[in-house]
Formats: C-alpha cells, structure tokens, sequence
C-alpha cells in the first residue's frame, strides 16, 4: 500500500523529505512583474470569490506562508511552483512583490509540488487530478505506486482517477461542469462502449439518478443480472460502513449482513485495480 506523504504537516515540510530539493535561502520579497505561473499546474480555474477573500486577508494580514519558486536560468525571472492563489490574489491586493523562497527544482518536481499543494489545501477536480497524475505517468515515468507516495494517494485512487479519462468527451464534460458526480462516472466505466456511456449519461441526467442507480444502469446496460434490492432496507449503520470501506479502498463495496453474518463484496473493474486492492488488503 502506498505510504501515506505527510498531508496536513505544511507544504513546506514536505518539499524536503519527499522531494529532496535544497533551498537557496530564506524568504525574500520577488516583485510580481518577475513571476509566471507554473505551466505545470494542474488546477485550471480558481473560482473568484475565493481569489477575492483571499485578497481582503491579504490586505489586513499580509502574506503569512512564502510562495515557492525557482530560477529561470540565471536572470531574476522565476517560475512558480507553489502558491497560485496567493500570487493571483496578492495582485488584486495591490502588491507589488511578494514574500517567495527559491528552490532548485525539475520540470517533475514542480508539477510534483503543485499537486501537493492543491491537494492539501483544496482538493483539485477529479479531471485535473488525473491529467496531473497521467502526466506523471506517461511523460515522467512514474509508476502509479510513485505518484501515490508523493501525492499521499492511495494507488488505488491514483490509478481510478486516471482510469477516468478512458470516458467520452461528453461524460468528462459533464464531471468537470459538476452535473455528475466522480461516482458517476466511475459507474459509468463498467460499460465499454463510448455510445453506451453517453447514452447512459444522459439517462443519469434525465432521471437525476443516484450514483447506485447509475451502477445499476450500467449493470443493465452491460447485461449483468441486477442486484437484487434487498428487503428490508439495508440498515443506516451498514450503509455508512460500506461508505467507510469505499472511501479506504477506493473502490465500491457491498455489504450483505445477516443474523448468523454476512458478505462484504469488493468489486473492481481491471486487473490493475485487482492488484492494488490485493497490496492495499495484505498491507505490502
């Protein structure tokens, strides 16, 4: 299973331990004119109410926590790895400079480091994460079990999130407007077929269905026998537990609780997951 990063202990104490990037020094004022944004950064809209809540702090407190950035070169340009809401916001403050510690880091490292903060402090769309997480993989040569560790993901999350941009167009649309949601389209991978998938979205969207529904619309639509509901209807107290084990795994969970005992059904959807799950459980 893959260790947990250290989320919650401050980005700063991260960037050392999980990265090994070596700082040139303490805190210093960068003016803004002299920073870009890190063209690695996963999270692709900050919503402006927030930008602007943040600005009102800044006039009254200042920046508390230094940006992060690194050298272009040699000249005084820089490119930031950590802190985009800070900047954006320090700009509607009227700030001209900011307070900033500059560090010597990878092309990798400073997508590495912008997932770790948005993590942390708000977490990013379930299609930013995995177009951040893919990129890792494909153009970095991360290996899913390497991106968990630095990201403080389990694998299984890691490769589901990825597995999300396998959907239509369509479907992805609607993920990142908010009209579905991530278990949505999770249900929606049990069908193969991207017509399938789009005429299931639209069947989710007519009927507001609930995520369950949704699985078992998928179910359907695969030909897979229903599930049949069971009578009476599961006890609270289980089905928080089943969203409990969901939540760890990362992957659905059932669970069938009788007098003399019971099932608890773990479902999965490639052979990949199938190995993790199997880590995750024997705690390797």
């Amino acid at each position: 299973m893959a260790r947990k990063g250290g989320l919650g202990r401050g980005l700063d104490a991260l960037i050392p331990g999980n990265l090994g990037l070596e700082p040139a020094g303490g805190a210093t004022l960068i003016s803004i004119k002299n920073i870009r944004p890190n063209p690695r950064q996963p999270r692709r809209e900050i919503q402006s109410a927030d930008l602007e809540e943040l600005a009102a702090s800044i006039r009254e407190h200042g920046i508390i926590q230094p940006l992060i950035v690194t050298r272009e070169g040699s000249s005084e340009q820089y490119v930031l790895i950590a802190g985009e809401r800070r900047l954006r916001a320090a700009g509607m403050a009227g700030l001209e400079a900011v307070p900033a510690i500059v560090r010597d880091a990878s092309e990798q490292q400073r997508l590495e480091l912008a997932l770790i903060e948005n993590i942390q402090r708000e977490d990013l769309a379930p299609i930013e994460a995995a177009e951040a997480y893919q990129i890792l993989a494909e153009e970095f040569g991360l290996s899913h079990d390497e991106i968990a560790m630095q990201v403080g993901k389990s694998r299984v999350t890691v490769t589901n999130t990825i597995r999300l941009l396998k959907l239509p167009e369509t479907v992805l649309k609607a993920l990142d407007a908010g009209t579905i949601t991530e278990g949505h389209a999770r249900a929606l991978l049990a069908l193969t077929n991207p017509q399938a998938q789009s005429a299931a979205l639209q069947t989710i969207l007519k009927h507001n269905l609930t995520v369950r529904q949704a699985e078992e619309l998928a179910r359907k639509m695969s030909g897979q026998k229903p599930v049949q509901v069971q009578k009476p209807i599961k006890p609270a107290a289980i089905r928080d537990l089943e969203e409990k084990i969901r939540g760890r795994l990362g992957t659905k969970v059932t669970i069938q609780h009788g007098k003399q005992g019971g099932t608890i059904v773990i479902h999965y959807y490639s052979e990949e997951e199938l190995d993790a799950l199997v880590e995750q459980l024997l705690n390797r």
